[in-house]
């Protein structure tokens, strides 16, 4: 692929000729370190086009660009970038200029600080990746994601690939979410009743945004995922965290002056808790009684390798008063960035609108391959894969975690993509973390999922989602290895 040739420019205060011009130009963007050795400069035609001058111009400067090394020709390919050119000057580097601007006074609102902590990003480097949420490359269908997305783009599509939908969203990604996805977890809605998100995050930060102000009250989980925490903080909300426990939020310890709930019935974010039958029902009781609405985020029920997964809370509700979050982030890969809202027509009203402003609609393209990969049957054939490697994956580790003496805070009864898992009392898993990092292994430490000033700090999380199963049992050596090795002393915290 050639250099774009709209990178190349005529300075209209140039002094010298213009073939002059074009040869300086190009050498300065070798030398710069802007053009690289072996890439491919446009055509003769195609540049003397872009530039307005005659191609016999241009052809004279690459010319003696050439007999300068500066530039090689490939018989009828065309001219490229020597290996043998001037390698671009080891400049000194330059102190910042100062900002003049006083952003302490500046900024209105701040949105950093938050508890969401920081992931290496070349997490795959790592040997015992055990971090959460990163998906596993051997497991996704590589081959018909990109067929879908072929299909995505061809002449066909191009109408709902190139058109505004202004604040509407792919009718073939809506339809299969309303006949086929909401079906599996026991709920009935309509189209209009159906929001694509930017993932789940962005549904969590749509809904807190329409139905929460200064005045209102949200009740969340302790510990809880630490994004929702930051969302609600953000809100100005006034915020009651309800501590879990083995089956989730209890009811009972909900304020009274509530308005909303955020709960994780199915998979409790992060203990793996799932939320009994007759808990749920009193959950939605509690709501009524309060008259408050409640927040289902239903991820990772897909999941669900062990058993079949209870029915969502959405499905038990007759008042409408519970709006469902879903994701195909988790289940597809954590890029795609693409989930929906589930709710009463007038909130989705709303909460359309509130996305219309800020970004209008995820990327068309995107959803019509989503759309594509989840009708033809690719999203079932891999979460089937994925649940038979996990659930392999969890037998090898359970056994590594019996096999050293660690302890399980909490884990799936249904499935799921990790352990909840509890350290002695004086451990800090943050100072862990870095330990084992050195080693080649990542755990998510817990601190950041509880809330307040005395959080504790002896929790971890141990994912299987992405680490290879034969590398399972040593990682989990070295993690006992590191916790016997730390300062740490005191019983087991409850």
């Amino acid at each position: 692929m050639s250099l774009p040739v709209e990178t190349f420019f005529l300075h209209p205060d140039h002094q010298g000729t213009l073939q002059s011009q074009i040869q300086q130009m190009i050498a300065q963007g070798i030398l710069s370190g802007r053009f690289r050795p072996g890439e491919k400069l446009p055509s003769t035609r195609k540049l003397a086009t872009h530039l307005n001058v005659s191609r016999i111009t241009v052809t004279i400067a690459y010319t003696e660009l050439l007999s300068n090394d500066y530039l090689t020709s490939r018989g009828r390919s065309g001219y490229y970038v020597s290996r043998n050119a001037p390698t671009p000057p080891a400049f000194k580097k330059t102190e910042p200029t100062k900002d003049a601007v006083d952003w302490s006074r500046a900024i209105g609102q701040r949105f950093s600080g938050g508890q969401t902590p920081r992931k290496p990003q070349d997490w795959g480097k790592y040997r015992y990746p055990f971090t959460y949420g990163q998906a596993d490359p051997t497991l996704f269908d590589h081959a018909n994601w990109r067929l879908c997305a072929l299909q995505a783009l061809g002449q066909r599509d191009f109408t709902p690939l190139t058109t505004d939908y202004y604040d509407q969203d792919d009718p073939q990604l809506i339809e299969f979410i309303a006949r086929h996805s909401l079906p599996r977890r026991g709920i009935t809605a309509r189209p209009e009743q159906i929001l694509i998100t930017l993932g789940a995050q962005n549904a969590l930060w749509l809904t807190t945004q329409v139905l929460l102000t200064q005045r209102r009250t949200a009740a969340f989980e302790d510990p809880c995922y630490h994004a929702l925490r930051d969302i609600l903080t953000q809100s100005r909300c006034n915020m009651a965290p309800v501590r879990v426990d083995q089956d989730g939020l209890p009811p009972d310890a909900i304020p009274p002056d509530t308005n909303v709930i955020f709960v994780t019935p199915s998979h409790q974010c992060p203990t793996n808790g799932t939320m009994p039958m007759n808990r749920r029902h009193a959950l939605l009781e509690r709501a009524r009684q309060m008259d408050a609405l409640i927040v289902e985020d239903d991820y990772e029920f897909e999941m669900s390798f062990l058993k079949p997964p209870s029915p969502a809370l959405k499905s038990l509700d007759a008042d409408g008063r519970v709006i469902y979050v879903g994701s195909f982030s988790k289940s597809l890969f954590p890029g795609l960035r693409l989930g929906y809202l589930v709710g009463s027509e007038a909130f989705i009203n709303e909460a359309r609108a509130l996305r219309a402003s800020v970004l209008r609609h995820p990327p068309g393209h995107i959803q019509r391959t989503a759309a594509y990969f989840l009708s033809l049957g690719h999203y079932d054939a891999l979460v089937r894969r994925m649940s038979t490697a996990f659930y392999e994956r969890r037998k090898i580790m359970q056994k590594a975690i019996e096999d050293h003496g660690l302890e399980i805070a909490g884990q799936g009864a249904y499935g799921g993509s990790s352990y909840w898992m509890r350290g002695p009392e004086g451990l800090d898993t943050v100072q862990l973390a870095e330990t084992l990092r050195a080693q080649g292994v990542l755990i998510d430490p817990g601190e950041s999922f509880f809330g307040g000033d005395a959080r504790p700090q002896h929790f971890y999380r141990l994912a299987y989602s992405s680490i290879p199963a034969n590398r399972i049992a040593k990682g989990v050596s070295l993690i006992a290895d590191a916790i016997k090795a730390h300062p740490s002393s005191g019983p087991t915290a409850n």
